[in-house]
């Protein structure tokens, strides 16, 4: 199966993306991570002015298959938490790119992506898995 992975997002391994719009990054779960989970039924993301570093755990994802931990792309500070989703975590499959987003972080360093993966890059590793 073929999923979406849009040029202007930066991924990483542990299938994560950020969209960076000048300080601030969008966070979230990639297609074939949602995917992979299956039927997702909790999620936990921090609160609003909580600090998270790149690469720690900022929260979990639960599906009736698994318990993934989701990694910060960057460091920063959380200013938005989609806790609509928090409500509602079988959503996030609706739309993982746009409406299904995670935290909005206001990014404290500008290199924090320069070593993810581009989009070509993430659908290479993840069509080869």
């Amino acid at each position: 199966m073929a999923f979406d992975y849009p040029d202007d997002l930066k991924y990483l391994d542990s299938h994560e993306y950020a969209r960076l719009d000048g300080d601030i990054a969008t966070i979230g779960i990639t297609a074939f991570a949602v995917d992979q989970l299956g039927d997702i039924v909790f999620l936990e993301l921090p609160d609003v002015g909580e600090a998270v570093a790149k690469g720690d755990k900022f929260g979990t994802v639960e599906s009736v298959k698994a318990v993934e931990d989701l990694n910060s792309p960057v460091t920063g500070t959380v200013i938005e938490a989609n806790t609509a989703l928090v409500d509602a975590p079988e959503q996030l499959a609706d739309d993982p790119y746009g409406e299904a987003w995670l935290l909005k972080v206001r990014v404290d360093g500008s290199g924090d992506l320069a070593d993810a993966l581009t989009a070509d890059q993430y659908r290479q590793q993840v069509e080869g898995e």
